[in-house]
């Protein structure tokens, strides 16, 4: 459960406000007016709580708990031990999400400009930003209202920021145009020239002059230590909704789609696109030029060196359809099994 040194909850609120922001159903609807004052796991969870299920494979914690109220699939409500009331929903993750951030709403930003931090006199800072101690804000820098730089962070002249943004500690942005309610986390580094030259042996690499930027769409979430090439000459695009892990790699040019997926040390060589709703694992590797078609999955660990068609579902390196994967595992473990039993 959450620690209240660092998470200050709120409510309590009734199974019946829960069930109307949530969008779920109440199995008992005389429970409309019972409370919960907080969120708390299966296991943990006591009469003033309220859980989840969504993996069946937890089923049996679920007829254990002794929460006082559980988001569950409509077809397992029957399963529920006396005393919890089902909030049922056909998504009840999302459920118990939305019913989380009601609990545990994120702070609005109090209006502060921190002695430390330098900001330029030409930069214009909307109404109740928070500016940390140490933050670098360059010439003719826009920040929108409500937007919050971490301590140490450097927004380098030029840079646009939207509204309802967090821009974490030590984040560097250059050469970027970042939507609203974007979140950086720590440690990113974003708009930086991308890996470009001319190879001019044996004399050396000659730079190509990197003249995009790095183009941000509303909502989108960038983990901490990710580095985001700005593009070449075209920008690189990162779309709306689009949730990017910590150490990833993204290589300048590259195009990503609406509500994209990129988990943590994917690496994506430039010029790539990705349509939308992709899914990467993570340690996925991408050549240049690639294009991954919209709601393509990519395996974990996997080596992408050709185009992914829409809806492609490739694993492995070189990536492979993902039952062809499969197949050859197979085939190789009864190889190297077969191999192991003659030599014994």
């Amino acid at each position: 459960m959450a620690d209240h040194r660092f998470f200050k909850v709120a409510g309590p609120f009734t199974l019946g406000a829960l069930a109307q922001m949530t969008g779920a159903l109440l199995s008992d609807p005389s429970a409309i007016e019972k409370t919960v004052v907080d969120v708390a796991p299966l296991q943990d969870a006591g009469a003033a709580h309220v859980s989840f299920l969504d993996n069946k494979k937890y089923t049996s914690f679920f007829k254990a708990t002794k929460a006082g109220a559980c988001f569950v699939r409509p077809e397992l409500a029957a399963e529920a031990p006396a005393g919890t009331v089902c909030l049922t929903h056909k998504n009840p993750y999302k459920a118990y999400a939305l019913a989380a951030q009601a609990f545990y709403p994120q702070p609005l930003p109090q209006a502060f400009l921190a002695p430390t931090a330098v900001v330029d006199d030409t930069a214009v800072i909307g109404a109740d930003c928070h500016i940390g101690h140490g933050a670098v804000i360059g010439k003719g820098v826009k920040i929108g209202a409500r937007s919050r730089i971490g301590a140490l962070a450097v927004i380098e002249d030029g840079v646009e920021i939207g509204e309802d943004c967090d821009i974490g500690a030590r984040v560097y942005l250059t050469h970027a145009i970042v939507g609203n309610k974007v979140h950086v986390y720590p440690g990113a580094v974003i708009g930086r020239p991308g890996f470009g030259f001319a190879i001019d042996l044996p004399t050396g690499y000659v730079a190509v002059p990197q003249l995009g930027r790095v183009m941000i769409g509303d909502d989108v979430e960038i983990g901490a230590n990710t580095t985001i090439d700005r593009g070449a000459g075209p920008d690189t695009l990162i779309g709306q909704g689009t949730r990017i892990d910590n150490l990833v790699q993204i290589g300048h040019n590259v195009q990503i789609g609406k509500f994209c997926v990129i988990v943590s040390q994917t690496g994506i060589s430039g010029s790539t696109q990705l349509g939308d709703y992709v899914m990467t694992g993570g340690q996925s590797g991408f050549a240049g030029h690639l294009k991954i078609g919209a709601g393509a999955k990519i395996g974990a660990q996997s080596g992408i060196m050709r185009d992914v068609p829409p809806g492609g579902e490739v694993m492995g390196s070189p990536a492979v359809p993902i039952r062809q994967f499969m197949r050859q595992t197979a085939i190789w473990s009864r190889i190297i099994l077969k191999k192991g039993n003659e030599e014994t």
